[in-house]
């Protein structure tokens, strides 16, 4: 099935809130044996980048923006419940992400599909104190931290949680992600905060995740980071 000539179908639906349109055509699609997690990285994943562009260019209203990325949550949560959930690899992941509705459904479809394929997730989402978050790191110790922003606004924070983290040592074995907007919009930011994996796709950070768990930032990357963001 073409993907992108389903995103261009839905598109008209989110912005206006067309609820039952939306899930009649959703229907539609899975009668032909799409598979949700294929309908989650492929078609719900593109429309929240192309809702949160638009909106970003001032060029989708408030009001479409929020008929949209509600209508999706919806949409999304009736996918998840489809996936088919692999044996659990023994693996965590802590997940927090900006304060916005569209962060928070970035951050849901990687901890939904991650959870589907094996991670055992602690989703917590956005508007966390710095210092709550900052302990329940320390205290879970989990194999993945992964942080979701599109403002950049955020990436300071999320650069201070970095830099104590490693500074403390108290999670060396913690593998620390990035993903959302902010990263996609300014190459090589990620790497300057001191992020250990990126990706711009739920699926792109999922192989990282398995593919390359033991890589880390290297001090000397750190430090270069750290020397561009004092500049």
């Amino acid at each position: 099935m073409n993907t992108q000539a389903m995103v261009e179908r839905l598109f008209p639906m989110l912005i206006t809130g067309d609820r039952n349109g939306a899930r009649c055509t959703i229907r539609e699609w899975m009668n032909e044996e799409l598979e949700p997690e294929t309908l989650t990285q492929e078609v719900y994943w593109p429309l929240l980048d192309m809702v949160n562009d638009l909106f970003r260019r001032d060029q989708l209203t408030t009001l479409a923006h929020h008929y949209a990325t509600r209508l999706l949550r919806s949409l999304v949560d009736q996918a998840q419940a489809c996936y088919t959930q692999q044996d659990r690899s023994g693996r965590s992941m802590m997940l927090f992400c900006g304060d916005t509705e569209a962060d928070d459904l970035a951050a849901q479809m990687v901890a939904d599909l991650a959870e589907a394929g094996g991670y055992t997730v602690s989703f917590g989402g956005g508007g966390i104190a710095y210092d709550e978050l900052l302990a329940a790191v320390q205290e879970q110790r989990p194999d993945v931290l992964l942080m979701f922003s599109s403002a950049a606004a955020d990436a300071p924070n999320i650069r201070r949680l970095i830099d104590t983290i490693r500074e403390v040592g108290a999670c060396p074995n913690t593998q620390i992600a990035v993903g959302g907007g902010v990263f996609n919009r300014a190459e090589g930011l990620a790497e300057e905060i001191g992020a250990d994996i990126w990706s711009d796709t739920p699926a792109g950070m999922i192989t990282c995740m398995n593919t390359q768990p033991e890589r880390r930032a290297t001090a000397e990357q750190r430090t270069v980071g750290q020397s561009r963001q004092a500049a």
